[in-house]
């Protein structure tokens, strides 16, 4: 993951730990977000086997997250 914490974080993983912990990490920044927010909710993205993105979407509800695979 990306060391500061503007949105959208990139994860880029080596394996499935890994990817679960990292995944769990950049949720939770943006999970801390929309709940200051209050108006978007969390899209997770699959860009490739080893790389995600997280993000604030005005495409997700708040209080949701969405997963998507972009590949």
């Amino acid at each position: 993951m990306t060391a500061q914490h503007d949105l959208p974080l990139t994860v880029t993983v080596t394996d499935r730990t890994s990817m679960e912990h990292q995944l769990e990490a950049a949720v939770s920044v943006a999970r801390e977000r929309a709940m200051h927010e209050r108006s978007r909710g969390i899209l997770v993205t699959r860009h490739a086997v080893d790389r995600f993105s997280v993000a604030l979407s005005d495409a997700v509800p708040f209080g949701i997250t969405h997963e998507l695979q972009a590949w």
